[in-house]
């Protein structure tokens, strides 16, 4: 191995983030220009990225895309506007029904290019029924602390919005409508993705309200209404679906591929534990660590050092008020559970820059985290116990900060087990 373990880490999480820039998978995908009326709509931490990607290979194009805070991007002819994530702000709802009038009016005939990526679930939103912003944000939230898995989430949003579930495409029919999607859910279903605007639904309102129940989350009355009834969430094969297309551009499985190919000419033995992987984030954190530590056990002085990757979308279960995200609480769960061991190594980043709500990737792990955080008076377990896992890497140093990467596939999670 030719470089420091921290740096390789790094270096395979930028890989990682690479291989999904839009720039270089979404012209892949791109039909030829069409001659006649075209729009380009779409949403999502990608989809500004996305619309700059496909205006390097068709020229201006007519259209609007909605991204999150800071991600966005130069275009000639596609309007980019920025709202709140994760949670929904009037910003993005007003922006969602600037983009439907675009819809309106449509023809057989008529290109739409659909610019979907995660993040699109709280970004693009036309709320159902009399549900109010204030209503939505609270939803949103509760469901962002509950621990819930992002398809039961995205069951839920879908229900209580005009534009998930199919309905966006529904909106531009009878045009053709093709969708072109990042994934950042596990195992690719686009139905999931961003609440699968563009893609049909068997799920119910039932199903969400049930949801909804098992994870002991009230709602408001404007909510219950809307759900007392079927919804406008469009089943599979509805006649309004069939001139859609949906095709993912970028996947979790892409990225660690890349990762792997680097860490293998660096002369590692790399294991790819899954790309879709779920769960709490300190439950598989435990597992990892024992696996890590199994690993270490079999190797012999002068073996190839061995590497864990691993994607999918982990999540948390609030306990309390801290500042965390599902990667730096998997990251702080590893360190404890690690316990300083030597030649065990780790990155836990999301591809998007932004692990939970903060402005951080996520971080790393080394033999040394739990001893700089006793030098400097900071209790490991008792900020994981209050999910201040970010406040904790922060303390000491080894938060991973980014910045915008414009594209979001997911958790990249990377272990380097070296023989001692």
């Amino acid at each position: 191995m030719k470089i420091s373990p921290d740096a390789l880490l790094k270096r395979l999480f930028d890989v990682a983030v690479a291989a999904a820039d839009p720039m270089v998978c979404v012209p892949k995908h791109l039909p030829e220009k069409p001659p006649g009326r075209c729009l380009v709509i779409g949403a999502g931490k990608a989809s500004a990225r996305m619309a700059e990607a496909l205006e390097a290979a068709w020229g201006p194009v007519d259209g609007l895309v909605i991204t999150r805070d800071g991600y966005a991007r130069p275009c000639a002819g596609i309007e980019v506007i920025e709202a709140s994530h994760p949670v929904p702000d009037q910003r993005g709802l007003d922006a969602t029904a600037r983009l439907l009038e675009l819809l309106e009016g449509l023809e057989d005939g008529d290109r739409v290019i659909a610019l979907i990526s995660g993040g699109a679930s709280a970004l693009l939103e036309n709320p159902a029924g009399e549900i109010s912003l204030e209503d939505l944000r609270k939803l949103n939230e509760d469901l962002l602390s509950s621990g819930a898995p992002i398809d039961q989430m995205n069951t839920v949003r879908k229900h209580v919005s005009r534009v998930k579930g199919g309905q966006l495409a529904a909106a531009a029919y009878p045009a053709h409508m093709t969708s072109l999607i990042v994934s950042d859910v596990a195992g690719d279903d686009p139905a999931f993705i961003a609440s699968g605007p563009t893609v049909g639904d068997n799920t119910s309102s039932e199903d969400a309200k049930s949801i909804l129940a098992s994870n002991e989350i009230k709602i408001p009355k404007s909510i219950e209404e809307v759900l007392m009834a079927p919804t406008g969430v469009l089943p599979v094969g509805a006649p309004k679906l069939s001139q859609t297309e949906n095709i993912i551009v970028a996947a979790p499985s892409l990225s660690l591929n890349a990762a792997s190919e680097l860490a293998e000419a660096e002369g590692i033995a790399v294991t790819l534990l899954g790309d879709a992987i779920e769960g709490e984030a300190r439950d598989l954190a435990q597992e990892h660590a024992s696996l890590a530590l199994k690993v270490q056990a079999e190797l012999s002085p002068g073996d190839k050092p061995r590497l864990l990757l691993s994607g999918g979308e982990c999540t948390v279960t609030r306990r309390g008020d801290g500042i965390g995200g599902p990667n730096a609480e998997y990251a702080l769960a590893l360190a404890l559970a690690l316990n300083n061991q030597p030649g065990i190594y780790a990155i836990a980043c999301d591809t998007d820059g932004v692990d939970g709500a903060a402005d951080v990737a996520g971080a790393r792990v080394s033999p040394q985290t739990l001893s700089k955080a006793s030098e400097n008076g900071v209790n490991a377990a008792a900020m994981l116990a209050g999910n201040d896992s970010h406040s904790f890497f922060d303390l000491i140093g080894d938060q991973i900060v980014t910045g915008p990467t414009l594209t979001n596939v997911n958790d990249f999670r990377a272990i380097l087990i070296e023989s001692v």
